[in-house]
């Protein structure tokens, strides 16, 4: 079997096709173009198995959740609490929005919902405190990537699919190295302030204030430790946590904090329904096309023209790195992950690289692609909502872009910092 379906998958999104119908439309072109039909059954079956999953029910239970809690004022008494904590320091709206983004990260899992709900809340105000607008977005930008890395996370929902590795562990692996882009980013932001002399957003709140932004935000903070401590106490599983989330958040949003209405609800499920669908479909066509890339040999091809480059594992990591950064720019990270994980993870795993760093290592990668020119989703979601030119936020959050891909060679080389959680809970050995 040729690989003439890699090069129409390539050709179709250079003119813009999406990339759902790229990878079904280039298997099926290949087949006729090799006189292959015979096959076309097995690929209706394999994208029929990729849907086909109880572990995948975790994504529109994790979306469904996020799009309540978020539709719920959750994100303003995340905000106000985070305010309490770090708003009376030198540009404490900057580590106000960065904060609030590590403790939005828990409840969503989404760096575009990230993004869109702190930006619309938090630019505006910034810059009538005296923030520049473009940085403001920059710090809204960089600090959204945070989203998918601290658990829960749907791109390691997928990733733990495609690759059959332990979602508790890739979740467990996730936290420090969130923490680390968070903490990073709040460094750079404290040396950004005095250089530039950034404002002051409030006067230090008292513990008692603290307290009560904390009880008003523990109905959301709460959400996430259930989710987690269940998951990986081992009482339930990454699909079964979903649900609770979904649940939990279904009572609290309506009925607990009555923020959100019978008819929003209405347009939650709708939205919800509409986003799983296309995520489903993007599975079941990227697990047709990661078979397809399999018996066609290429795996192996690809295989062997790194090893053919080196057998050093340092400098391949640090190669599929910048390949994975390059392709980021280009590629949404779900896509990436499900197309990529099965090609190069097998060949990093042989050469004694542990599953669960890998899938770390590769998803950080191409979640930083969501913030990088010239396709980063996050880029263009942040310059709608503060009504900014992808260009002038490019370029205030090169010192944050920075930090981040710092992060990401750290975790890179350093495996301990993403394997000593999930080994400390037993999760992995």
């Amino acid at each position: 079997m040729s690989t003439a379906f890699f090069w129409i998958f390539i050709a179709l999104l250079a003119l813009g096709t999406p990339v759902v119908f790229a990878l079904l439309i280039g298997p099926g072109l290949s087949l006729v173009l090799d006189d292959q039909r015979q096959f076309f059954a097995t690929l209706l079956s394999r994208f029929y198995n990729g849907v086909d999953s109880f572990p995948l029910l975790a994504v529109p239970f994790f979306i469904l959740a996020g799009e309540l809690m978020n539709s719920g004022g959750i994100t303003r008494s995340i905000v106000n609490f985070s305010q309490s904590l770090i708003g009376h320091v030198r540009g404490g709206l900057a580590q106000v929005n960065i904060l609030s983004s590590m403790l939005f990260a828990g409840i969503s899992g989404s760096a575009v919902a990230d993004a869109s709900a702190i930006g619309k809340m938090l630019v505006p105000a910034m810059e009538q405190n005296g923030y520049k607008r473009s940085f403001a977005a920059a710090v809204t930008a960089a600090a959204a990537v945070i989203g998918p890395i601290i658990p829960p996370s749907g791109i390691m929902v997928l990733y733990g699919f495609v690759m059959n590795v332990s979602i508790g562990a890739l979740f467990a692996a996730g936290v420090v190295p969130g923490v680390m882009i968070g903490l990073g980013l709040m460094l750079t932001t404290r040396v950004l302030a005095t250089r530039n002399d950034l404002p002051v957003a409030s006067r230090r709140a008292t513990w008692r204030e603290r307290g009560q932004a904390f009880r008003k935000a523990a109905l959301a903070l709460v959400m996430p430790v259930i989710l987690l401590g269940g998951m990986l106490s081992g009482f339930f599983t990454a699909t079964e946590a979903a649900a609770v989330a979904a649940g939990y958040a279904i009572i609290v949003a309506p009925f607990v904090l009555r923020t959100v209405g019978f008819a929003e609800m209405r347009r939650i499920f709708v939205a919800t329904a509409m986003q799983s669908g296309v995520i489903l479909m993007l599975v079941g066509a990227a697990v047709t096309f990661a078979w397809l890339v399999t018996v066609s040999g290429m795996a192996e091809g690809i295989a062997s023209a790194m090893l053919g480059i080196t057998e050093n594992t340092s400098l391949l990591l640090l190669i599929v790195n910048l390949l994975l950064l390059l392709i980021g720019m280009f590629l949404d990270a779900g896509p990436a992950i499900l197309i990529l994980g099965p090609v190069l993870a097998p060949i990093f795993v042989e050469m004694g690289v542990h599953p669960v760093h890998f899938a770390i290592v590769m998803c950080v990668n191409l979640t930083l692609g969501l913030a990088t020119p010239p396709m980063g989703l996050v880029l263009f979601v942040t310059s709608s909502v503060a009504g900014v030119r992808v260009e002038s936020i490019v370029r205030a959050m090169l010192p944050f872009l920075a930090v981040e891909i710092g992060v990401l060679f750290l975790i890179t080389y350093f495996p301990p910092l993403t394997l000593a959680l999930p080994r400390w809970l037993g999760l992995i050995q």
